[in-house]
């Protein structure tokens, strides 16, 4: 019964999609598919191996425009995420917007975030989307689904986003999220209130108009490029958060800065991140871990401030691009700073591997990870070594 209404569904948006082609909006069906064989070994447990898609890359959407004269068009975005071993469907980008290629593009609903796609983040990791990518157990980027995230896989709900177009190298995004947005999810035990160990109020619930900026500006001078970029994160504290008297929550604010240097086959990149009074965006959610939910002693989340307390994390990377392969190295460290209830911890960590281009949309990637950690909260740190092969596709 589940694979007829399936094939209904499918049938019905491919027809759907040639009618509405015939009054103008052009519509085309997008994805991607990955599947990697990792091995995690986590200190004090046996290692574990699979063939999946842990990180959640795979998915597949609906992207549509119109133009409405004048140089505007309409720009729609559905993206849904999958698991390559059967996995529950997850919701990625779903928005409605108006863009001008000379003036930018303005987006409404559920959008990535500026710290995740356009400053730094993912945009600058070589490993993005597979289990040896730098953020949240890779221990050197931001990497939460929850508030303004900047997760990999992870979008924010109920947002206005702007994002610039391209004036002599410089471009700017800035993302609002109104006071009543939905809460999403943090694993944190609780002490962001919650069911199940589980779900936490880290959106914006009843914090009244979080905000996200970042600008960049990149220049080319003969064989050298250069792009510089920065951004300011605001995670107002909502009320329900200010009811917890376990931890003393204040409005958390994340600065970055960062910047890419390339010549000719080589390229340098990283970026900088200090965190005050983490609640949302630099707290330990699902989307920063591998593992199964409830699995706390063995899901690191190695990028995760202590609530309410400070912190930085710091990144760089290094690649070299040799025919179809690109050989690459990177690192980092986090530094959660004490609290009144939690100790200080540190990550570090370094990753080595390569990526290999089949062609423009297929490529196969492999590399080795080690995370090292010192938490003071803890009798055992779990350091984490991990390693991977996978292949992905792009439709």
């Amino acid at each position: 019964m589940n694979n007829k209404l399936i094939s209904i569904v499918v049938t019905g948006l491919l027809a759907s999609s040639i009618i509405k082609s015939a009054f103008g909006t052009n519509v085309s069906i997008v994805g991607r598919i990955q599947a990697e064989y990792s091995g995690i070994n986590i200190e004090g447990f046996s290692t574990q191996t699979t063939v999946n898609d842990p990180t959640f890359f795979s998915s597949w959407g609906i992207r549509a425009f119109e133009d409405l004269g004048g140089g505007f068009r309409v720009v729609t975005m559905i993206d849904f995420g999958f698991n390559t071993n059967g996995g529950p469907v997850g919701n990625r980008e779903m928005f409605v917007g108006i863009s001008k290629d000379s003036f930018g593009t303005l987006k409404f609903g559920r959008t990535h975030s500026p710290f995740a796609d356009f400053a730094g983040g993912w945009t600058i990791d070589p490993f993005v989307y597979t289990t040896l990518q730098a953020t949240g157990s890779g221990g050197t980027m931001i990497a939460s689904a929850n508030g303004l995230g900047s997760g990999s896989y992870s979008a924010v709900n109920s947002v206005v986003r702007f994002t610039s177009a391209n004036f002599n190298g410089f471009s700017f995004a800035v993302l609002l999220m109104p006071g009543d947005a939905s809460k999403l999810e943090a694993h944190l035990g609780n002490v962001l209130g919650g069911e199940g160990n589980n779900i936490g109020n880290t959106g914006g619930e009843n914090g009244e108009w979080d905000i996200q900026v970042a600008a960049k500006y990149a220049m080319e001078i003969q064989d050298h490029k250069l792009e510089v970029f920065g951004g300011y994160s605001r995670d107002n504290v909502s009320s329900a958060q200010k009811r917890i008297t376990a931890v003393n929550l204040k409005t958390e604010e994340v600065g970055r800065i960062g910047g890419v240097w390339s010549y000719k086959n080589f390229q340098l990149q990283g970026q900088y991140d200090y965190i005050s009074n983490a609640i949302g965006a630099a707290t330990c959610s699902d989307a920063a871990a591998l593992g199964a939910i409830g699995e706390v002693t063995t899901r690191q989340c190695n990028t995760a401030m202590n609530p309410g307390g400070n912190g930085d994390i710091w990144y760089a990377g290094g690649q070299y691009r040799w025919g179809n392969t690109t050989l690459i190295a990177q690192g980092g460290m986090t530094h959660a700073n004490n609290t009144d209830s939690l100790e200080s911890r540190k990550a570090k960590s370094f990753t080595i591997g390569a990526l290999y281009q089949l062609s423009r949309r297929t490529n196969l990637f492999g590399g080795y990870q080690q995370v090292n950690v010192i938490d003071k909260n803890s009798p055992v740190d779990h350091d984490r070594s991990t390693w991977t092969v996978g292949m992905r596709h792009l439709f």
